[in-house]
């Protein structure tokens, strides 16, 4: 029986003598199935041929992401917290060098995920942490492919997850769609963690949402405004992203207000 791989998203499923005949994320319209077909891999055949880079952005924030890239390719957050330590979002490589230089930072308290196509192998990465809780919203429930009683599933507009630290479910991407608030006292200074629900466009000046990135469907004048009307009145300085270096350090709050306001001039009414 083996934990097979989706190759395409990363993301790991239910133990099967034979791999899936689908992976249900990449047949969904958000995510594709290659040209050429599904295909499957394992974790032990990841760890042969890939590492992971952790890297310090600033005191209490380290970004970890693999080499060469894998799957989807993003990045996951290591968060230093005074109540506890958080991984945000996920990736599918975890190794004992990984993990060895994470519990020399302290360790991971808590996990928790923007959407499905970052769940990767995330029971793994609980089981390496002392079955640290994996927080998920409920509305995104039917994407997990393999389960765990470490998986938390959260409902609602916003979660508090500790002090200064809060999950928003502002949707659109996905129902469960969610980001990660956090405010630390020590700089007073807040940053959201947003994952691709509100994605750091390349310029650095501009935050961008779609329904689908990769099939270039956008979203409606209805799910942009839910995102508006849940973000209401969070202040946030910075904005970290799913993409390498994609970190806007300053000003994100207007950018991220100009950037709402851009796109439903641009795409209109529903």
């Amino acid at each position: 029986m083996t934990n097979y791989m989706c190759h395409t998203c990363g993301v790991q499923f239910e133990a099967t003598k034979n791999p899936p005949e689908t992976c249900p994320i990449c047949s969904d319209d958000r995510q594709f199935v290659p040209w050429d077909g599904q295909k499957w891999t394992t974790l032990d055949t990841v760890r042969n041929y890939h590492t992971n880079q952790i890297q310090k952005v600033e005191k209490g924030i380290y970004t970890i992401h693999t080499t060469p890239g894998f799957a989807i390719g993003q990045r996951a957050f290591f968060i230093q917290t005074g109540q506890g330590n958080i991984l945000w979002d996920c990736i599918s490589l975890i190794d004992e060098t990984t993990v060895e230089i994470l519990n020399h930072l302290g360790g991971v308290d808590a996990i928790a995920i923007s959407h499905p196509h970052f769940y990767s192998t995330m029971v793994e990465w609980s089981k390496a942490f002392n079955n640290a809780p994996v927080y998920l919203h409920k509305k995104d429930a039917d994407f997990v492919m393999r389960k765990s009683e470490n998986i938390v599933f959260w409902e609602g507009d916003s979660l508090e997850l500790w002090e200064n630290v809060k999950l928003i479910n502002p949707g659109g991407h996905f129902p469960g769609a969610t980001v990660l608030h956090q405010y630390d006292p020590e700089k007073d200074t807040y940053s959201l963690f947003t994952g691709d629900i509100i994605n750091v466009e390349p310029d650095m000046k501009t935050v961008s949402f779609m329904y689908s990135f990769p099939n270039h469907i956008p979203l409606s004048t209805k799910d942009i405004e839910i995102i508006r009307d849940r973000m209401d009145g969070i202040p946030f300085e910075r904005i970290f992203g799913a993409w390498y270096k994609r970190n806007i350090w300053k000003n994100s709050r207007a950018i991220f207000d100009t950037s709402i306001e851009r796109y439903l001039k641009i795409v209109g009414s529903d």
